[in-house]
């Protein structure tokens, strides 16, 4: 395997008060990736929380950033937002035009989990990051991948928050965690009967609770075992992500931590 590099910063991309947003790039095998940084004044004194959110098939970094901007919530969180490659979908795109996100593969020949590890890495060598404050979000193929992080890096986050995704055939949730699944009643890509699926299978992974709990006209609590809760959260849309979805993320992940 070739060697793994981190590049330094790039470039300012913009500032928010005291904050940052930053342009990152690693080399990796060869490959230049990238990736958008919220920073937090603080981050390089004091731990800071670490989100990652990934962008769906044929997304950009940019435009996640756009639909999240989880530091209008959360601005003690760092919050990184990776670029994806060109990669064949399993829904759309079969010639690989657009850019997603490999769910195949645990082996170092994963590239966006060597991504994903050298993210982490550099990350840790720059800022305080608080180790048990780490967390997933993605939309779609994004939300696959974020299960694809949970099937092979259970041990580093303490939550994971996939959106109309489901657990792919390659590979299997072994580990109980923290999760809030969301998805549109009329999705017509992740059709919500496989959603479903993948939603009972994370209730019987984390020994939930058959009642759930109302916490808001869209949104349910099944009560886990250890505090391994899962969150489901329905609207009556299609694939798209709901603005709406940004807040109850960002609660859903400051409730939880590593225990």
């Amino acid at each position: 395997m070739k060697k793994l590099l981190w590049l330094a910063l790039i470039f300012y991309s913009g500032t928010l008060g005291a904050q940052e947003l930053i342009s990152k790039e690693w080399l990796i095998n060869g490959v230049n990736r990238q990736a958008l940084i919220y920073v937090p004044a603080q981050a390089k004194k004091q731990k800071s929380p670490l989100i990652f959110a990934f962008h769906g098939h044929g997304g950009t970094m940019r435009n996640c950033y756009q639909g999240r901007k989880f530091e209008k919530f959360w601005p003690e969180a760092i919050t990184i937002y990776p670029q994806g490659l060109n990669t064949p979908g399993t829904l759309t795109d079969p010639e690989g035009k657009y850019p997603g996100w490999l769910i195949k593969d645990t082996t170092l020949n994963n590239r966006d989990l060597q991504f994903f590890d050298q993210m982490l890495l550099s990350l840790k060598q720059e800022f305080q990051i608080d180790d048990n404050r780490i967390y997933a979000t993605g939309h779609s193929n994004g939300g696959a991948f974020v299960y694809f992080l949970w099937a092979t890096r259970p041990t580093v986050f303490a939550a994971f928050a996939p959106t109309a995704a489901s657990v792919s055939r390659f590979f299997s949730l072994r580990v109980p965690k923290p999760a809030l699944h969301l998805m549109g009643e009329q999705d017509p890509l992740v059709k919500p009967i496989v959603q479903r699926f993948t939603i009972n299978r994370v209730k019987k992974l984390n020994d939930c609770s058959t009642k759930a709990e109302v916490l808001s006209p869209n949104l349910q609590r099944f009560e886990g075992n250890q505090h391994n809760d899962l969150w489901v959260y329905t609207h009556a849309g299609g694939h798209g992500y709901p603005a709406a979805a940004n807040e109850i993320i960002i609660n859903f992940f400051k409730a939880y931590q590593k225990h």
